[in-house]
């Protein structure tokens, strides 16, 4: 029992919300509730958890030796010795190879992003975390890509401003996790922040406090103008001498502007998290922990289905 909980450690689950992710294209096409294609969209959710736990663990085994030596990921399966690195390198191959086959059921693009994704997390895990700046962007791309495989998966595309508020949030929590694990590090003088992770020694609290002000801002223009370029008018009363004449119009509104107060907030709270909580360096963890952030998160999306499912035409 130890063992199998151990392993469950090991690929995570917790990190599995990122890839609901891949429901964004079909939710703001008006495509949610459509079975065929949700059941791909589902498929291709499954095909994410399976290849992200699998790079969390090749990331594991590549890591150990400067697991060993952090604060907190010296307590990881592999490198506190919980789980043999064999059995770790099998679950990760079976996990991959598992995707895969069920990756290429899906479509042919949805394959090609899954093999994307696989190659870009490995160059991630052998030599790119090691690079200032580019290990941002690589953090950053795993979520982008996540985006695309609901759109590869579904064939519904999303809008070049969704693209954009995609970009900017996914480096706005890649800085975030970086700040975190600065701060972390930073507060225990026994580590040497070089041996533990070499891109971190590039950065300074104060450069990466602008990386997360451009990008924290970016994700509120552009999520803003999302809302206001691509919804659809509100829903159409036409009710005659027994409505003011006002109303009609009210009513056909962009409604979809209304999620820009959760957002707004929930950016808020996020950087809250990390410079007064210092925590950040994962952004699942800092979901699932802070309850206003979670509550935030969920009356987003319950505003953004009823108002595109059941407000707007």
């Amino acid at each position: 029992m130890k063992l199998i909980y151990n392993i469950l450690r090991l690929v995570r689950p917790r990190q599995w919300v990122k890839n609901f992710a891949v429901f964004a294209a079909i939710t703001f096409a008006g495509a949610l509730f459509d079975k065929p294609v949700f059941e791909n969209v589902l498929l291709s959710f499954f095909v994410f958890c399976g290849l992200s736990s699998a790079t969390y663990i090749v990331n594991d085994i590549f890591d150990i030796k400067k697991d060993r030596l952090h604060p907190f990921k010296r307590f990881r399966p592999i490198a506190h010795g919980d789980v043999p690195i064999t059995l770790g390198a099998s679950l990760a191959l079976f996990l991959i190879i598992g995707s895969l086959v069920v990756a290429k059921s899906i479509t042919p693009a949805f394959f090609g992003l899954s093999l994307t994704y696989l190659f870009v997390q490995f160059l991630y895990s052998s030599f790119l975390k090691s690079i200032a700046v580019v290990d941002i962007l690589a953090i950053a791309t795993g979520y982008i890509l996540r985006v695309y495989g609901g759109e590869f998966a579904s064939g519904y595309h999303i809008s070049v401003w969704l693209l954009l508020t995609t970009i900017s949030i996914s480096l706005f929590l890649a800085v975030g996790k970086r700040r975190s694990e600065l701060t972390l590090l930073s507060q225990n003088k026994d580590f040497n922040i070089a041996a533990t992770r070499k891109s971190l020694s590039h950065y300074s609290e104060r450069l990466l406090d602008v990386y997360a002000s451009i990008f924290a801002t970016s994700t509120f223009i552009t999520y803003s103008l999302f809302t206001f370029l691509e919804n659809p008018g509100g829903f159409k009363l036409s009710l005659g001498i027994l409505m003011p004449d006002f109303l009609p119009t009210f009513f056909q509104r962009k409604w979809l502007m209304i999620t820009i107060i959760p957002v707004v907030y929930g950016l808020m709270r996020y950087l809250q998290d990390i410079y007064e909580k210092h925590e950040g360096e994962s952004p699942e963890k800092v979901l699932f922990s802070d309850k206003p952030l979670l509550i935030t998160v969920t009356v987003w999306a319950i505003l953004v289905v009823v108002l595109i499912y059941f407000v707007t035409p």
